[in-house]
């Protein structure tokens, strides 16, 4: 059978990020690849035979798919690297609450599941020997539609893992493999799916098994969804479970990387089992657990965080398994609290994770020193400046999120290998000043008339948007420090910006609000209901229901990429890198990764970086500055023209590509913690 190579494509993920791979199994049946949302097992299980026997006497396609299965091959058997500590046989264990590996895959709500899927991506590209382990939500995160008011509604969908390339567990015996853990005086069971990113596994943990009683198979429900107590024991569940379950496959980590507080837990599981194996004290068992154990954390803000009531910690907990630990009931809560002794102080995972771990780092050189300051008082007599939290900025795998016609450029100017050219900043900034003025905008303009098709599409109309205006993207968790609001200031002007006939400004937004944010989703409201505004809806529109798919998208295709985070409240922040990398311009505040990445020349600026002042008057300056850099610096910039080309923008776009393209892409970054956090 001609096809027989797509088999071993379908069981892993690889596909997503290789070239040619994604168009491989569209051209396929495209009506059938989007009905399944981009799931290649679901798509060979539905294609009718004629469409087989019709492709596979098709030699141009043939070639394509040899092409990518000897790719995938060659990339499959390559020996695993070694960094001295870090092997084959002692790997990193990567645990994070969610994974955005892909669309097809959804066990993601926004931007830690995407920086966690483009870290596994990015270790199988580099090679670095690393399991990861996370939850397999039974109806993931939920899917937006808005009502005709503009008010969010929740749906959800449910997972089936034998729709996805996923794989049952079994032990020695050929039987599912169990882990269990007491909760709630009584104990869980969890089967285990694998699946396989690149060289990378995957293992996600799921209590829906007729084993465990009702209440207990909704422990893998939903993504951040139902109440404390749901949350608790998920995180219950990753951490401690997860830790069992390595211990069961017989992997023996030389570091645990707490990606976020979710999976702090199996700290306190690594010392139950130096207490109970080696019959140490539980001060000597931490002394043991530090050194195995570096956690990231996210969250800029100390309301951020995780924490639960004592009450609660002690319920789910129960006595048993502070025996083993051999902690009374306030010494275990003591390891939450900021203060061990304040009975009144809530049961955080941020302070576990950070008394509990060798080394603590923030997500971009901001975040970093706010996180010193906002967890200064665990350091008694440190200077803020001495609290031990460093930090690695994130970055973005570029290979899942650069347009194919954008490689399609670089392959032309660098070669194939263009990708491995990344880390070198000198190699890389050489190679993009050679692509002409021409090229650059050739791709890019046809990426926004696939951008506008696709928003036609979604929107059901052929009579909104132009191709040829400014567009800009906003698309982010719906939040109150994201201030979706802030563009609504002065709408008059805004009105002006957008409708001038000789240069016009387009907008496409897309966001979920949290399903219990109620402040959020009365935000959402009042932007879809000004959009349906007769002098608004030719120039704006919102795009339901965001996903990877849509952010794909919008990263590779528009101008310029909105972001208006109250400062300093945007850890760090990735969407923006994606749109660099496709050269497109971000207009950000400087706060996050873009403090760290803006020049003067590749991009714009909102504000001057300052944190003083009352929230009103901070948010009215940075309205003010918006609305000042669109209309004297952004549109004049987009709409000047030599020869029919936007020749100045076009130079803003190739240094945004590269200055930022070898800073901030995931193997940078990856890198990074293999040589400043793993050894």
């Amino acid at each position: 059978m001609p096809l027989l190579p797509l088999e071993p494509l379908v069981w892993n993920y690889w596909w997503s990020w290789a070239f040619d791979g994604a168009a491989v199994f569209r051209d396929l049946d495209p009506e059938l690849w989007e009905e399944c949302e981009h799931n290649p097992r679901k798509l060979l299980a539905g294609i009718s035979p004629y469409r087989l026997a019709e492709v596979s006497a098709d030699p141009v396609f043939l070639e394509r798919v040899q092409r990518l299965s000897l790719r995938f091959d060659a990339y499959i058997k390559a020996d695993q690297r070694s960094t001295g500590t870090i092997t084959p046989e002692h790997p990193v264990a990567y645990f994070c609450a969610e994974f955005g590996i892909h669309n097809s895959l959804p066990l993601y709500s926004g931007g830690l599941g995407i920086l966690a899927g483009d870290h596994l991506k990015s270790a199988s590209d580099l090679n670095l020997p690393l399991v990861a382990v996370g939850l397999l939500y039974r109806y993931g995160y939920f899917r937006q539609r808005l009502r005709n008011d503009g008010w969010q509604e929740e749906h959800y969908g449910e997972t089936f893992p034998n729709d996805l390339p996923l794989t049952l567990v079994k032990d020695a015996d050929g039987n599912p493999l169990r882990i269990e853990v007491f909760i709630r005086e009584r104990n869980v069971l969890a089967q285990v799916w694998r699946a396989a990113v690149g060289r990378v596994t995957l293992y996600l943990l799921d209590t829906n098994i007729p084993e465990n009683v009702e209440t207990d198979r909704w422990v893998t429900g939903h993504l951040y969804g139902g109440d404390r107590e749901t949350r608790i024991v998920q995180e219950m569940l990753l951490g401690i479970g997860g830790v069992r379950l390595l211990s069961k496959l017989g992997v023996t980590p030389h570091v645990f990387h707490l990606n976020e507080g979710h999976s702090a837990f199996l700290t306190i599981e690594l010392a139950r089992g130096v207490i109970q194996s080696e019959r140490r004290s539980w001060t000597e068992a931490v002394d043991i657990v530090r050194r195995q154990c570096v956690f990231t954390t996210h969250t800029p803000v100390a309301a951020g965080n995780d924490e639960f009531d004592p009450a609660l910690v002690m319920r789910v907990f129960g006595s048993a398994y502070l025996r083993e630990l051999g902690l009374t009931e306030e010494a275990f809560l003591g390891l939450g609290r900021v203060e061990p002794n304040n009975k009144a102080e809530r049961y955080g995972l941020t302070p576990l994770a950070l008394r509990m771990c060798r080394s603590t780092n923030g997500v971009s050189r901001k975040h970093g020193e706010v996180s010193r300051a906002l967890w200064q008082k665990l350091y008694p007599g440190k200077t803020v400046s001495d609290v031990p939290i460093t930090y690695v900025t994130n970055g973005v795998h570029v290979p899942t999120w650069t347009s194919p016609l954008l490689r399609w450029v670089f392959e032309k100017y660098m070669g194939q290998d263009w990708d491995t050219k990344l880390l070198d900043q000198a190699a890389w900034n050489d190679a993009v000043a050679q692509i002409s003025d021409e090229d650059l905008w050739f791709v890019h303009s046809r990426l926004k008339e696939r951008l506008i098709a696709f928003v036609q599409s979604r929107a059901h109309t052929t009579t909104m948007f132009d191709p040829a205006a400014l567009t800009i993207g906003f698309a982010r968790r719906v939040a109150g420090y994201k201030r979706w609001s802030l563009l609504l200031t002065d709408r008059q002007r805004l009105l002006r910006l957008m409708n001038n006939e000789e240069r016009p400004v387009q907008f496409i937004f897309a966001g979920k609000a949290h399903p219990q944010d109620e402040g959020s989703k009365k935000v959402l409201q009042e932007l879809a209901q000004w959009k349906y505004e007769p002098a608004v809806s030719r120039r704006a529109v919102f795009l339901e229901d965001y996903d990877q798919e849509i952010a794909r998208q919008l990263v590779q295709s528009v101008d310029v990429w909105l972001n208006v985070p109250r400062r300093p409240q945007e850890a760090s922040g990735t969407s923006g890198q994606k749109v660099a990398i496709n050269g497109g311009l971000n207009l950000s505040i400087l706060d996050g990764w873009w403090l760290e990445g803006y020049d003067g020349s590749n991009g714009f600026a909102i504000g001057n970086g300052s944190e003083d002042g009352a929230v009103a008057q901070v948010d009215a300056a940075d309205a003010e500055s918006l609305y000042r850099v669109l209309e004297q610096e952004v549109v004049q910039l987009y709409y000047n023209r030599e020869q029919g080309l936007p020749r100045q923008w076009i130079a803003m776009m190739r240094r945004a590509i590269q200055t930022l393209a070898p800073q901030f892409n995931s193997n940078r970054m990856v890198e990074e913690y293999a040589r400043k956090i793993y050894p």
